[in-house]
């Protein structure tokens, strides 16, 4: 086992006095509470930060109102809002092997492909959303005005930042999910604070200083960690915040849309996933084999367009889920920071005793575990898991388990597995594996879900919008879709 070596300032930033930042400070929780984090792989608490009250809460939503309203960034033109987003990018690639440590560290996930996709992904996010900040534009409109037919008028529509956006992410990719909202709110000229998710709060703190670091004003961005019972629904109910933009799971995303709702807050959601992957007779069988193990058992399965239900035309059915389970059973499970490493643990005891439930529920309801079904310590681990002989209505079916288990169906015809595969309340991400293309395209408009990939899964690219039909979410992230989601317009009419 070659595990890797911590950087001096991997070690160095986890036993740091435990601050967060509000405007230009990196303070204590106002009461002093501090909450501790774990390795997922060991168990072992590995540092503390700061349980934001209330009070802090309302702090960094003002500093970055302030921020928004008065410093010298609600002056900031186009392109030294591409500049300062270009110098955090190079900024991140200078600590990428650092970030991704601390992401293995706290999360789980391996630190080698952490580097390789987290961290690189972000980049490239942030250098693309550096683009749109000198492309962001509104439009002259000839207009008639009728109950003035005797004047002249000049028209035109402005695209203006929105404001002080409240961002909440997920576990599964804190540093990714984060700037993925940080992108476009600096490019369009919004200030933000981040509230990272209860349990993955270091990348987010570290992202915190870069962004000190590249040079942006204080308040612009602020990071206050603590729970999200109390933190986030604080961020949440804030009157003062514009926009609210949440990644996580479909529970809570609907209870802070109803909140945003009350408040007339802007707000996206991307949320839970139940991704179907179907495999057509004259697909690569041996490539949809591994591109579905890929979809289910990268990161653990803790992927919201994770491929979590497999459907295979039914003579290929048995071949395609014993290749998928051979494939399962080789897999390396331990450390993160071990490259040789396939899996990791999942995030916390809870995840692993939710996965193992339904893992339970299976076999107490006469499923077929056709290979894994076995969780192990210290860490937090559960075996990659394939499920057989389970019926479409069943609970591991329709619910979200966010963990390494695939269920596997068999289907007729393309009418069968279109059927299978849109019934379903999730609607995030759907790939196809076949080389048919006029079936491809039949199916492609069919499909209910905001990504369809074709011969590969869960395939991202900065320039294609992501998010998702039914409870999968409201908006999206990426793309150009994200700066509109950024913004507001703004109709003038100016009579001559």
């Amino acid at each position: 086992m070659a595990i890797a070596t911590l950087l001096p300032a991997t070690t160095a930033f986890i036993q740091r006095a435990p601050r967060m930042l509000i405007g230009a400070e990196w303070v204590e929780a106002a009461d002093g509470q501090t909450m501790p984090l774990h390795n997922p792989a060991t168990g072992e608490q590995l540092c503390v930060v700061p349980r934001a009250t209330v009070e802090d809460v309302d702090r960094a939503v003002l500093a970055a109102r302030q921020a928004f309203d008065d410093s010298p960034w609600s002056r900031t033109r186009p392109r030294e809002r591409q500049n300062l987003l270009w110098k955090l990018a190079d900024l991140m690639q200078r600590d990428a092997e650092l970030l991704a440590q601390l992401e293995c560290l706290n999360n789980g996930k391996s630190a080698a492909v952490a580097q390789a996709m987290d961290v690189q992904l972000a980049i490239d996010f942030l250098r693309y959303m550096a683009g749109w900040a000198t492309k962001i534009e509104g439009s002259s409109v000839e207009v008639s005005v009728p109950l003035m037919p005797d004047q002249q008028f000049h028209s035109f529509i402005r695209r203006e930042a929105v404001g002080v956006v409240g961002a909440i992410v997920a576990w599964n990719f804190p540093l990714l999910l984060a700037c993925w909202k940080l992108g476009p709110a600096l490019a369009t000229g919004c200030t933000m604070v981040l509230k990272p998710a209860d349990e993955t709060p270091l990348t987010a703190l570290k992202l915190a200083e870069l962004v000190q670091e590249a040079g942006y004003p204080d308040g612009v961005f602020n990071v206050v960690t603590g729970t999200g019972i109390t933190a986030g629904a604080a961020l949440t109910h804030n009157p003062r915040v514009d926009k609210l933009t949440f990644t996580g799971s479909t529970a809570v995303g609907k209870e802070i849309g109803k909140i945003a709702m009350d408040n007339m807050t802007r707000v996206t959601l991307e949320l839970g996933g139940k991704s179907p992957t179907i495999v057509m007779a004259d697909a690569d069988l041996g490539s949809a084999a591994a591109g579905a193990a890929s979809a289910i058992f990268f990161n653990q399965g803790q992927v919201c367009c994770a491929g979590s239900r497999l459907y295979v035309q039914r003579k290929h059915f048995d071949n395609v889920v014993a290749d998928i389970a051979g494939i399962a059973n080789a897999m390396k499970l331990g450390s993160g920071l071990d490259a040789s490493v396939d899996m990791g643990p999942l995030i916390s005891a809870r995840q692993q005793e939710r996965v193992w439930r339904y893992i339970e529920m299976g076999r107490d309801s006469g499923a077929t575990l056709a290979c894994g079904g076995e969780r192990f310590g210290p860490g937090y681990f559960v075996k990659p898991t394939v499920i057989v002989d389970v019926d479409q209505q069943h609970s591991l079916v329709q619910e979200e388990i966010f963990g390494p288990v695939l269920v596997a169906i068999p289907f007729d015809d393309e009418a069968d597995a279109l059927r299978m595969a849109n019934d379903s309340p999730y609607g995030l991400g759907a790939s196809i594996w076949s080389n048919d293309l006029a079936a491809v395209h039949r199916m492609i408009p069919r499909i209910k879900s905001g990504s369809v990939w074709v011969n590969c899964h869960s395939a991202l690219d900065p320039a294609l919008p992501f998010g998702g039909y039914k409870m999968s979410g409201v908006g999206r992230e990426m793309g150009y879709a994200a700066i509109e989601h950024y913004t507001e317009l703004k109709s003038v009419l100016i009579k001559l």
